[in-house]
């Protein structure tokens, strides 16, 4: 329903319950859940910002999600659809981890140090991490066929990164300038983790 907010950034706050933000735009004030991750990257009061949201509709509540970033929105409307993580949760891993650590740790299985994020037990963490991973890299079939590439000689770790790049909702052309961009970096480990990183800083810059 809503894709992003632009407007002018009101307040912000860091409770024992969780951070928010208030975003004006067109005299609508948008009270909009957050991280301490977004938070602290957030310009000076009264400042213009983009804010990309979601919104979470339950039975008995609504509630406008807010990030600073399209691929941490992404990943936390993905991390929703894992059984038992809710709003609090997702908000929770997506502060203590970023995209890239995230998938790093999705992509390597590495529950334990999924279980760092606060409230999230290791068998908890051992089925977050086994069901993100398949839907992070469930749609490789459907970035084939609109690419139309074989991924018979192309690097595993490249082909995991357009994975969660087309899974985080971003185009092949796109995805194509960000790896070209990120394996033009000098010494740049060939690894998810690290391409992904250089990927999305490229991205984060257009």
């Amino acid at each position: 329903m809503y894709d992003y907010i632009k407007g002018v950034l009101v307040s912000q706050k860091n409770l024992p319950t969780g951070s928010s933000v208030t975003v004006e735009a067109n005299g609508i004030g948008y009270l909009l859940k957050t991280t301490q991750r977004t938070i602290n990257e957030l310009p000076e009061k009264n400042s213009e910002i983009k804010v990309y949201v979601s919104l979470v509709h339950k039975e008995d509540s609504m509630s406008l999600c807010g990030f600073l970033h399209k691929e941490e929105r992404d990943l936390f409307e993905i991390l929703q659809t894992v059984s038992g993580v809710g709003i609090k949760a997702a908000l929770t891993i997506i502060d203590e981890f970023s995209v890239a650590e995230l998938v790093g740790i999705m992509i390597n299985e590495d529950y334990k140090e999924l279980s760092r994020a606060k409230g999230i037990g290791q068998k908890s963490a051992q089925k977050i991490v086994l069901e993100l991973k398949d839907k992070l890299l469930a749609r490789q079939e459907d970035l084939l066929q609109i690419s139309g590439e074989s991924p018979k000689n192309e690097p595993a770790c490249t082909l995991e990164v357009k994975n969660v790049l087309f899974s985080l909702g971003y185009s092949k052309e796109e995805i194509d300038n960000s790896l070209k961009y990120a394996l033009g970096i000098p010494n740049i480990k060939l690894n998810s983790e690290e391409i992904l990183k250089m990927s999305l800083q490229y991205l984060a810059q257009q």
